[in-house]
């Protein structure tokens, strides 16, 4: 029982952090929402994984974050910020840009399936009974919960092909944290935040220099107070502490335990919705909720410690991202 208490330790501590990780992301798009009314979606990524980057670049020069590169192998870590941030918020974001809410939903809700499946394909871990029991019921929710806020659709071959790609890479993101292993977690999780600000500041700039609007951009969240706050919580607790949540618990839990707390996202951005911008919570949300509740419980209740190998813990995966959602 002793010897089996660290483990049980790190299964809790990632189901904390899985929790802590989505309720982040959940509340993420009432603000995302709020600061895309007055800005452009690369203007406001842009922002987001640069202050991210920068906080991240503060805490290691201070000390208070460790990062060691030397002598491990790029490959895993290139594969990791190719699939989240850069396909995963190139293909969100071009995808939602082309079609309805209600569409983007859907296809974030097949993310936990499309996890599990790669998983068993590319690191040959089949999941239990119980957890693809507890996925399907967590699919049922999300989707629930998308069509009670209203079934629309705009029919765009596109829109569709962007998310295609934007929940396969976040999918595939999940198994390929997994075998970067060599890495902390703050080790991926700084590599994702250059790797953002690299791209959407350079898109940003670009979009702005094409308006001929490069000094709006730049003074942006000086003359706009809800873009600053939105920016504010995005860089730090969703850029930063979000995907560091996630390495951890995809290090704790493994990939299906990990992808089946997303629906714990959704649920959270209907109660923000409806607490935060007045919008309704029906009875069939009531469903969605219950369903996703029941799914992740079920998702993790047949308890087997997730064993990151022969690694040290404090080395093991990203102690798991993410790449918002």
């Amino acid at each position: 029982m002793k010897a089996n208490s660290p483990l049980r330790n790190a299964f809790f501590t990632g189901c904390l952090c899985a929790c802590g990780c989505e309720i982040l992301h959940g509340m993420s798009y009432a603000f995302t929402k709020q600061s895309t009314n007055t800005a452009g979606v690369f203007s406001v990524l842009g922002w987001r994984f640069l202050l991210g980057a920068a906080i991240m670049t503060a805490g290691i020069v201070l000390g208070i974050v460790k990062v060691d590169y030397r002598g491990k192998p790029l490959r895993p870590l290139l594969y990791v910020v190719l699939l989240c941030p850069v396909l995963y918020f190139l293909g969100e974001t071009l995808g939602i840009s082309r079609t309805t809410s209600t569409e983007c939903g859907v296809f974030v809700a097949c993310i936990p399936v499309i996890s599990l499946i790669a998983s068993a394909l590319i690191l040959k871990k089949r999941p239990t009974g119980l957890q693809v029991t507890g996925i399907v019921i967590t699919l049922a929710g999300m989707l629930t919960c998308v069509a009670a806020a209203g079934m629309t659709t705009s029919f765009s071959p596109t829109g569709y092909l962007f998310l295609t790609i934007a929940v396969v890479s976040y999918s595939l993101y999940f198994v390929y944290v997994d075998r970067a292993n060599v890495y902390t977690g703050a080790e991926i999780t700084y590599a994702m935040q250059l790797a953002g600000a690299a791209l959407f500041v350079v898109l940003a700039l670009a979009e702005a220099a094409r308006k001929g609007s490069v000094a709006e951009l730049v003074t942006l969240p000086l003359h706009d107070r809800p873009f600053l706050i939105a920016v504010l919580y995005l860089g730090i607790a969703c850029t930063v502490i979000a995907v560091w949540l996630s390495n951890l618990a995809n290090a704790k839990l493994g990939v299906n335990r990990a992808a089946s707390f997303i629906g714990v996202a959704t649920l959270v951005s209907v109660l923000t919705g409806t607490i935060m911008l007045r919008e309704n919570f029906t009875l069939m949300q009531i469903v969605g909720a219950v369903l996703i509740v029941l799914g992740v419980y079920l998702a993790n209740v047949e308890h087997k410690p997730h064993r990151p190998g022969v690694v040290p813990e404090h080395k093991a995966k990203p102690a798991a991202a993410p790449a918002d959602k």
